[in-house]
């Protein structure tokens, strides 16, 4: 959070498991896809959190998380701005990024 107030950017926020089955498919068909990694990279701070990390108490309470993978973006002060539930593909994915940043909806599913 302290870099997203210093840099301005939103935070994606990407609440997963190992043992997850749909987390695994978003990983390689979404944060994998260089469009999508490039446009992440350049208007977000991406942050992955691991729901079976001890350290990821405060988070999972804190953003009512109780379903992997959930997607929360938020902005630099953490107040959540769009949150998606479950799996999604990478035109839904494009979609809840254009909503906040009109840059990434242009992407080519």
């Amino acid at each position: 959070q302290q870099q997203a107030a210093q840099s301005g950017k939103p935070i994606i926020l990407f609440f997963t498991a190992k043992w997850c089955v749909p987390c695994r498919i978003m990983k390689r068909n979404i944060w994998a896809d260089e469009q999508v990694a490039a446009s992440v990279n350049a208007e977000f701070i991406p942050v992955t959190i691991d729901v079976d990390d001890p350290d990821a108490a405060a988070a999972l309470s804190r953003y009512r998380v109780g379903v992997t993978p959930t997607t929360i973006i938020t902005d630099p002060q953490g107040k959540v701005l769009e949150r998606a539930e479950g799996g999604m593909g990478k035109t839904d994915f494009l979609e809840l990024l254009g909503r906040l940043n009109p840059s990434a909806a242009p992407l080519a599913p």
